[in-house]
């Protein structure tokens, strides 16, 4: 898939680090002319090699969604992709002992944040009867979590959101799909690893290895496993592709 979106504009949210910084790289060694975004001011670093526009703004806030949206447009006459990546974990506890403002929290930049992001990017995408846009969600967004359930139900509501979407938007040429990674080499994994490891008193290696004994391959993503499945999911050549919770989990959700 050499230069598969040459000319096309990619707006990318979540791009600062992680699974993000790794997709921006990709996409834009696919020819893409993107716009990155993220609340870190970091993204900048990450969109200057790459020649991309870096719009800081928080997605949960409709104002900057709208905002970031007009910045595409105004760089590149329109958007041809749509990835809503941002997002965030949460402290690891019992769904009891959950405060209210961390449950708020969780929802807003991972549920809100990919509700508002749609709700600004379909209307260009409708003119131009065409489109395609990404929500990063979770394997925890298709089965239970323990001790994850803010996140877990963050995730669910991208999902809903996602085949929402594609039920309105498919009369219109716009594919929607969500992407559901299990555990991958991010630093949102070595955080929840930290907070298995410091519950149970144990090294960080014990940690991973106790969270992967969940996994039925054994072993965390690589991120560049899970870019490469979302460029399919966005590539042009795509066409009947939407709709779907596409699961990359080593099994996970298989058992």
């Amino acid at each position: 898939m050499a230069e598969g979106f040459a000319g096309l504009s990619v707006l990318l949210t979540g791009a600062a680090s992680g699974l993000g910084a790794a997709a921006a790289r990709a996409f834009a060694g696919q020819g893409a002319r993107l716009t990155l975004v993220d609340l870190d001011p970091g993204v900048e670093s990450v969109a200057a090699p790459l020649g991309a526009r870096a719009v800081v703004a928080d997605v949960s806030d409709e104002a900057a969604a709208r905002d970031m949206v007009a910045a595409v447009l105004d760089a590149h006459g329109r958007i041809d992709v749509a990835v809503n990546n941002a997002g965030i974990g949460g402290a690891m506890a019992p769904l009891t002992a959950i405060p209210v403002e961390e449950f708020d929290r969780i929802m807003a930049v991972n549920a809100r944040g990919v509700f508002l992001g749609m709700k600004h990017q379909l209307p260009p995408m409708i003119a131009a009867g065409k489109g395609a846009i990404l929500n990063v969600a979770s394997a925890a967004g298709l089965v239970g979590a323990g001790r994850l359930a803010a996140y877990a139900a963050s995730k669910h509501a991208v999902v809903g959101l996602t085949r929402s979407a594609a039920d309105e938007v498919a009369r219109h040429g716009i594919r929607v799909n969500a992407l559901c990674p299990s555990f991958t080499a991010t630093p949102l994994f070595e955080a929840m690893a930290d907070g298995i490891a410091e519950r149970h008193g144990v090294s960080r290696g014990d940690a991973t290895a106790r969270t992967l004994s969940r996994v039925p391959m054994g072993r965390i993503a690589a991120p560049g496993e899970i870019v490469q499945a979302m460029l399919w999911a966005c590539a042009p050549d795509n066409t009947f592709f939407t709709g779907q919770a596409l699961a990359l989990d080593g099994g996970l959700t298989a058992v």
